[in-house]
């Protein structure tokens, strides 16, 4: 008889704590595209990225010079010369593997850069919402890890909301 008494207050102890438990959705993603600020973001990206290729560019057309002057003289060079040239070369050309391959992570890092102040907007928001309607848990409705979601516990309109931004379709 103790062993069901216990048994009982532990399932009635745990249904009162799951339904204290208010979880909600958020879709982080979907609000900062729909952020005006996201115009600027987008800009300072094409900016950088601009930036990114001009300085490739100037590095590819010196490299391309060092080749065409190193042709067009590697006969009448010292061997000491020719290998200098050659190391100068090879430096340069190596230069630039490194850049194109470091591009990539440079601009992510640009895009973390300029989204950051964004994302700080819309935590403030969210947790806002969150002690106005007392949240105890806030899942990203981006991540690969949500199964399920009701449309009522997804807080990203409200987020918007507080915001001040009219969704676009």
């Amino acid at each position: 008889m103790k062993k069901y008494l216990l048994v009982l207050s532990l399932a009635l102890l745990s249904i009162s704590a799951f339904a204290q438990s208010k979880i909600g959705t958020i879709d982080a993603e979907y609000i900062l595209n729909q952020m005006p600020e996201m115009a600027e973001v987008n800009e300072g990206l094409k900016t950088y990225n601009t930036d990114l290729q001009k300085e490739l560019e100037s590095n590819v057309a010196t490299y391309e010079t060092l080749v065409k002057d190193y042709q067009a003289n590697n006969t009448t060079l010292s061997e000491e010369d020719r290998t200098a040239k050659e190391s100068e070369i090879i430096n340069l050309e190596n230069d630039i593997k490194n850049f194109r391959q470091k591009a990539t992570v440079m601009i992510q890092m640009k895009r973390n850069e300029l989204t950051q102040p964004l994302y700080e907007k819309i935590n403030e928001a969210m947790m806002k919402v969150i002690k106005e309607e007392n949240y105890t848990q806030i899942f990203h409705a981006g991540g690969n890890d949500l199964a399920y979601s009701s449309q009522d516990s997804d807080i990203t309109l409200k987020v918007l909301n507080i915001l001040g931004i009219e969704v676009k379709e």
